[in-house]
């Protein structure tokens, strides 16, 4: 009886002995520096925004968070690099809106969004507000529409497929005018490009183009969400301006390649979680306009497989072609 009981529990020791490196490493995770892919330019709304959390992030961590921008492509090159780097924790992704437009931006793209990924917390929303020059003579949303419908206008982005670009084309597109898209590898020089009056406009995210705003080198024209932002109470949203169907919610997430061990995957959500509550993350977020997005893992990636899919229509029925 003896001989069997210790045949039994060699045997349950031998199946439970897989398990066991895996629940050791995600125990033992992070014992060295993360790095932390945000795949736009430094200055953009996707950085500053994942910065202000990744901070305390790295604190409760107790391990460096570093920052690594690889703009270009839409945000599709640094995102592309997080899909095929190891699934070890050790490589995070704070990607946007962007991330479920890439397949209808870039039908070749060489990864999965829906599948090469784990989605792990939404960070939050945020408006994309369409700004002027001070000296465009453009005061409202109705005047830009009339200057595209009468000549042609420009339209400045943080590259093709980003956010930036969704939100003009939904504007262009509602507003029924002809423009040129100009690209960019990142917000500040579409910002900047703008602001000088080289480029008609641009859809930018409110947490980069608020400065500007605020020191009166561009003018806000509409907010991209369906209700007012709390931070731009007198502009108006862009169905208010005159544009049915041309609203658009920028949201902003963090994710790590598929397969990364649950444990790990988990103890990042409840961190994230954590740091989105700190203080100075509510009154910087509240400051720049960020609302919070309560949706848990599995809802949210529930979002990104039904925006891939309405994206992917909303080109085919618009007409809309990416070059």
């Amino acid at each position: 009886m003896t001989s069997r009981r210790q045949f039994l529990a060699a045997a349950a020791a031998a199946l439970s002995t897989p398990a066991l490196p895996n629940l050791a490493f995600a125990q033992a995770w992070p014992s060295r520096p993360i790095r932390a892919m945000i795949p736009f330019a430094a200055g953009s709304s996707l950085d500053i925004v994942g910065r202000l959390v990744l901070d305390p992030l790295s604190n409760q961590l107790g391990q460096p968070v570093v920052v690594e921008n690889r703009g270009g492509a839409g945000g599709s090159i640094g995102t592309g690099l997080v899909a095929k780097a190891d699934p070890d924790g050790y490589t995070i992704l704070i990607q946007a809106s962007a991330h479920s437009a890439a397949p209808a931006a870039y039908p070749n793209i060489t990864y999965d969004v829906a599948n090469d990924f784990v989605a792990i917390i939404p960070i939050g929303t945020v408006p994309n507000v369409t700004v002027v020059a001070p000296g465009s003579g453009i005061k409202t949303l109705k005047d830009l529409v009339a200057k595209a419908k009468a000549g042609s206008v420009t339209y400045a982005s943080a590259g093709v497929g980003s956010a930036t670009h969704w939100a003009a084309e939904r504007i262009r597109v509602a507003g029924g005018f002809n423009g040129v898209h100009v690209p960019f590898r990142g917000g500040p020089e579409a910002l900047t490009e703008v602001m000088t009056g080289r480029v008609d406009f641009t859809s930018m995210g409110m947490s980069a183009a608020l400065p500007l705003i605020n020191d009166g080198k561009v003018i806000p024209l509409a907010v991209s969400t369906p209700t007012r932002s709390r931070t731009l109470p007198n502009v108006p949203t862009t169905i208010e301006a005159g544009l049915p169907d041309s609203d658009y919610v920028y949201w902003m997430g963090l994710f790590a390649p598929a397969k990364t061990p649950p444990a790990i995957v988990e103890r990042l959500r409840a961190e994230t979680e954590k740091a989105l509550k700190n203080p100075n993350v509510v009154e910087k977020f509240a400051a720049q306009g960020i609302e919070p997005m309560a949706l848990t893992s599995a809802e949210f990636d529930a979002l990104i497989r039904k925006e891939i899919l309405t994206n992917i229509a909303l080109v085919k029925a618009a007409g809309l072609r990416f070059n």
